[in-house]
């Protein structure tokens, strides 16, 4: 059946990885649906119009989705690991707080006026909310991406002697440290690469369908560009993420390489054959020098190896398994290099096919290829985002915070297995009928495509309205 504590590590895996499969569309189609907004507010042209109502309602269900799904995430820290919430709480709740009481607020509240504000706010100010809430989408990931690089890297606190807890000292140390910042930049960079994803696969639908194609050609074009320069973004964000790893977290790089011995000149093997136990794995293709460049940034730098970092922190923190399951690591790191530049060399393919006002409608290999790809492609990026927390979590095995308390220490000391198998199910049942109902809604309200017909400006049609009523009034 399991042990309680591998059950819990099993639960808070599936909801966290389902629950971030809405994140990174949230974080970045809401910055889609702003500019389109504001597009039109000032071009005047109805096509932003209805690409602003079009992807605004795919944003809100995605939205909806993610904080029911969200809810759930905090219920587990004192349902399974009330030992982890009694050690960190302190310092843990802080940012999480500041979310759920700031940035949640924010992007809450705004976008409620944004939803029901459409003819009735004035016209700039309906535009502000949702530049407010996407603002709030923003500072909400930053807290909670906060409190997760506390938990890779504690700074900004100490522990009680009298209670073993740690205590919070300084915030800022905690909200501004440069794995928090670096997390974020990483996180929004990827986001952005899933949303302009999302939102060039759905333009280009449209344009293979050959349906509404004056209305999406923009969108995916706009899509298309947002996810290279979003790749780029990931790829320089990723490489300066990895520096500050491996002064934290030097074990979670060697393992992502399945690094056994110190080395110089280290390379870094895109494709390994064999279990990466450190005797029978084979690379098959190395770039030389590359993992020494990632870890340092010089080609001909020293990288610490399992064996030496192993005995280097038995001797630290006292006998124990310190080495994080080496192929998880190993394969998730590639693949969240490898999947998510899937994205972009469709997205210079999409582009290309379209470019100069094309709209080829062939049945040949490479359109039937085209038209195959295109709705695939937007899972690119997300998995890659996927396997990106994976090895971010993973890696930092058997730590729940580094260096402090060690995921076993962390469950609840009362949990049994089958309380955990009765949650597990329950959650799996209720997330696999959510995941229906998420993909038939968005599927649906693709297939409608954008509104036929929208009122040129709702903003002076209101204000018509509202003399013609007080002009009745007076007369009456």
């Amino acid at each position: 059946m399991g042990s309680a504590l591998d059950l819990s590590r099993w639960q808070f895996g599936i909801t966290t990885i389902y629950h971030f499969l809405f994140v990174p569309l949230t974080l970045g189609t809401v910055w889609f649906v702003a500019m389109f907004q504001t597009m039109w507010h000032f071009t005047g042209k109805e096509i932003y119009l209805k690409l602003t109502k079009f992807f605004g309602k795919l944003f809100l269900i995605n939205f909806a989705m993610g904080v029911v799904t969200g809810i759930v995430q905090e219920f587990q820290f004192g349902m399974n690991w009330s030992e982890y919430s009694r050690f960190v709480g302190d310092v843990f709740g802080a940012p999480l707080a500041m979310e759920g009481l700031l940035a949640f607020f924010l992007e809450s509240t705004f976008l409620g006026l944004w939803i029901f504000g459409w003819d009735r706010l004035p016209k700039k100010l309906h535009l502000a909310t949702i530049w407010a809430a996407a603002v709030g989408t923003m500072l909400s990931a930053y807290f909670i991406l906060a409190a997760n690089a506390w938990m890779q890297h504690p700074v900004g606190y100490e522990i009680d002697p009298a209670t073993g807890r740690a205590v919070l000292n300084d915030i800022g140390a905690v909200l501004f440290q440069n794995t928090a910042v670096m997390a974020f930049l990483h996180t929004m960079t990827a986001s952005f690469m899933v949303s302009g994803a999302a939102v060039a696969a759905v333009g280009a639908w449209f344009l293979t369908k050959n349906r509404q194609v004056d209305v999406f050609r923009p969108a995916m074009k706009a899509g298309a560009v947002v996810t290279l320069v979003a790749a780029v973004g990931v790829s320089i964000t990723g490489d300066l993420f990895s520096k500050i790893m491996v002064e934290q977290q030097p074990m979670k790089m060697a393992a992502a390489e399945a690094l056994y011995d110190t080395q110089e000149d280290a390379p870094f093997s895109v494709l390994t054959i064999g279990d990466v136990t450190g005797d029978s794995a084979t690379p098959i293709i190395e770039v030389p020098g590359l993992l020494s460049f990632l870890s340092t940034g010089d080609f001909n730098a020293t990288v610490e190896g399992i064996n030496d970092l192993q005995a280097a922190y038995e001797a630290q923190y006292g006998p124990g398994d310190y080495v994080p399951y080496v192929p998880v690591t190993y394969w998730s790191f590639r693949l969240m290099i490898g999947v998510g530049m899937l994205a972009a060399a469709w997205a210079l393919w999409a582009l290309w096919r379209y470019r100069r006002g094309r709209n080829p409608q062939g049945t040949g290999p490479v359109s039937r290829a085209f038209g195959i790809a295109t709705p695939l492609i937007v899972l690119a990026p997300l998995a890659a985002s996927t396997f990106g927390w994976i090895f971010t979590e993973m890696g930092r095995q058997p730590w729940v915070v580094f260096g402090e308390q060690l995921t076993a220490d962390a469950v609840s000391p009362l949990l049994t297995t089958t309380e955990v198998w009765i949650s597990l199910i329950g959650f799996t049942l209720v997330y696999a009928i959510l995941a229906v109902i998420e993909v038939a809604l968005l599927l649906k309200y693709i297939k409608q495509g954008a509104p036929e017909q929208v009122v040129a400006d709702p903003y002076e049609e209101a204000a018509k309205q509202a003399d013609e009523d007080k002009q009745l009034y007076f007369a009456y």
